[in-house]
């Protein structure tokens, strides 16, 4: 195994990157992101548009990750740092001990993710999804059903954010992803590459269990409370979740689980082995 950089002052400048995590959260990490955590730096390790620049972990936790680390470039830098300095340079207590500096290697079109597509394709469209825990949510859904794409609208917060890669257990990080112009049309965009696009709201015209499963398929969903727009209503087959008399309410990723599972599953299809472990 590499031979790990020892740090031992939290103001070394090597690891500048991760200082004051939850500040740079909120700042921004101007194209950079963290990873945290033995599951999401898995799924960092093996992903085709992400790749990791750097290392930090506890050094009580070297040995034992021993073969995670050999999943990384060799040329990769790995530092150790004890609990005490780990905790000072992030600013708050770590107990993972298992951080990750990253970024994308390239930032596809949504027309170039979509054409690349295969006849038979599963694409996801959000609207407006602002909430972290609901992005996080529903990329994990996406990549446990094994979406193709992930396509995101101008109203989208970031899926990289830590704390939405975290909640998708590096999700964000394995499952294809691009992001609207602005002014784009999404239902538009999909007819052009060949999906049928079926938008998810309370008042959809056909109850979920009753959808066919076209071979290329988008499903939309919008922000929780607003729903999504009566212009993109229009144009798509809308589809609602059954539920209880008197209650028409679901969390947006406990929807979008629930619509990707009947998708991917339908007339008898399966959805593929895919390596999303629990945390």
């Amino acid at each position: 195994m590499r031979a790990p950089v020892f740090i031992d002052d939290p103001a070394d400048p090597r690891i500048a990157p991760y200082r004051d995590v939850r500040e740079r959260d909120l700042v921004g990490r101007q194209g950079l992101f963290i990873a945290e955590g033995q599951v999401v730096l898995h799924n960092l390790s093996r992903s085709r548009d992400c790749e990791a620049l750097s290392l930090l972990i506890a050094d009580k936790r070297i040995a034992a990750l021993a073969p995670l680390i050999a999943q990384f470039p060799e040329d990769t830098p790995l530092y150790a740092a004890g609990q005490g300095v780990l905790d000072a340079v992030v600013g708050f207590h770590l107990h993972r001990g298992v951080l990750a500096l990253g970024r994308r290697r390239h930032e596809p079109s949504a027309e170039s993710l979509l054409a690349g597509c295969g006849p038979r394709a599963l694409a996801v469209c959000l609207m407006g999804i602002g909430n972290h825990d609901n992005m996080g949510g529903i990329f994990r859904n996406a990549a446990a059903f094994g979406a193709d794409a992930v396509i995101l609208d101008q109203g989208c917060c970031d899926p990289l954010y830590r704390k939405a890669i975290r909640v998708a257990v590096g999700a964000s990080l394995i499952t294809p992803f691009a992001r609207l112009e602005p002014g784009a049309d999404p239902a538009a965009l999909f007819a052009a590459h060949g999906f049928e696009t079926v938008s998810l709201s309370p008042k959809g015209a056909i109850p979920l269990e009753r959808l066919p499963r076209p071979p290329r398929v988008a499903a939309v969903f919008g922000a929780e409370g607003p729903g999504l727009p009566v212009a993109i209503l229009a144009r798509t087959t809308t589809a609602a979740v059954t539920m209880s008399a008197g209650f028409d309410s679901l969390n947006v990723a406990t929807t979008s689980g629930i619509v990707l599972h009947h998708l991917a599953t339908a007339k008898g299809g399966e959805p593929p082995g895919v390596e999303i472990a629990e945390v």
